[in-house]
């Protein structure tokens, strides 16, 4: 079975490659995976228990640390200019109303199409919070 570590090397390579062209963390994990693989072989362990110890340390390795890289990537992540609105104040200058698709609003001196997040009715002239950016769509809930 000398074919085995050949395979393991493949493995890591194309694993690698593989990271190196995505922009998001993705087999980077099945990578280390191979490397156990590739160790378990060079100790001498049967296949089986070398594409366990893969499968083990990948799955391992992808639920300890993704969502710990994820965090830590995404923390230099610039906010676009839509995504600053969140949190802020909009003045409704149109009555929203989900059902029949009408709403609007005015926040640092733009005209959204505004939708409430309850589905309640926002008159016109109140102010509302905006929670979130759905395309094009501000959704707000009614600023008690």
């Amino acid at each position: 079975m000398e074919s085995m570590g050949v395979i393991w090397l493949i493995g890591i390579i194309v694993f690698m490659v593989l990271e190196g062209v995505s922009y998001q963390i993705v087999s980077v994990w099945f990578a280390a995976g191979a490397i156990g693989g590739l160790l378990a072989y060079v100790c001498g362990a049967p296949i089986w228990l070398q594409i366990t110890i893969f499968i083990v340390l990948s799955l391992v390795m992808l639920a300890a640390l993704r969502p710990l890289s994820v965090k830590l990537l995404s923390k230099n992540r610039i906010r676009t200019n839509a995504e600053s609105l969140v949190g802020k104040s909009v003045l409704i200058t149109q009555d929203v109303d989900n059902i029949n698709g009408t709403g609007q609003g005015k926040v640092e001196g733009m005209t959204w199409t505004v939708r409430s997040d309850t589905g309640e009715n926002i008159p016109s002239g109140e102010v509302a919070k905006i929670l979130r950016i759905e395309g094009v769509k501000l959704i707000v809930e009614r600023k008690e």
